[in-house]
């Protein structure tokens, strides 16, 4: 017989019945998909006042910096004036090339008139 007996010995509790705390069952298939699927759209940040997006590999200003155009703006404005210069080189050079077959068909032209010349010349000379 123990000492003090089965006073500090505590006894055994039964086992709880786990019951969810998470409402993730009672939420229907296509709120799960929008929740926690693939589609969650661009990173946004906002850091001081200033929120920047994630898109196509850069960080995006949306502020704008005071002066009334954002960021995105200024990148689409970039790409626009790269292509537009991108097509005046194509249409200098296209330019440039039309010019030279003019002066060469000029030159041409300016030949066979000579050489017409030439031939009437000739006729004249011997009748």
């Amino acid at each position: 017989m123990p000492l003090f007996g089965n006073k500090f010995s505590p006894k055994k509790t039964s086992p709880r019945r786990s019951a969810s705390l998470s409402n993730l069952s009672t939420i229907d298939e296509a709120q799960k998909a929008a929740e926690f699927g693939l589609d969650y759209g661009p990173i946004r940040v906002k850091l001081g006042g200033t929120e920047v997006t994630y898109q196509e590999g850069q960080w995006i200003s949306e502020g704008g910096g005071g002066n009334g155009v954002s960021q995105r703006e200024v990148v689409k404005l970039k790409k626009d004036k790269q292509k537009l210069e991108e097509e005046n080189n194509l249409l200098k050079l296209k330019m440039q090339i039309l010019l030279d077959m003019l002066a060469e068909q000029t030159c041409e032209s300016h030949l066979l008139e000579k050489e017409v010349q030439e031939m009437k010349g000739g006729r004249s000379r011997k009748k």
